[in-house]
């Protein structure tokens, strides 16, 4: 499966990376910046950041989704946004 058809959660359920709206990505960050603390939570702030930079590469390309930022861009770009897990799996 590439990185562009990977489930990703985002509010109402599971979409694809790569059909991801800016609007969602938006969401998905200021989600995890919420969710960033101190102690274990304190690894979220870095995940959060990623997702805002995401959206904005997304911005300055006039991108209305992942997919539009083009392959190789978004698959560059999800590394850090953790679409897939460090080392392939949360366990």
């Amino acid at each position: 499966m590439s990185v562009l058809e990977q489930p990703v959660f985002v509010e109402g359920g599971y979409k694809p990376f790569g059909q991801l709206t800016r609007s969602d990505v938006e969401a998905r960050a200021a989600e995890l910046a919420l969710a960033t603390g101190w102690g274990p939570t304190a690894r979220v702030g870095a995940v959060a950041r990623a997702w805002s930079e995401l959206a904005q590469a997304m911005a300055q390309q006039g991108a209305q989704t992942v997919l539009e930022l083009g392959p190789e861009r978004a698959t560059e770009l999800a590394g850090p946004l953790w679409v897939v897990p460090p080392r392939g799996s949360l366990l």
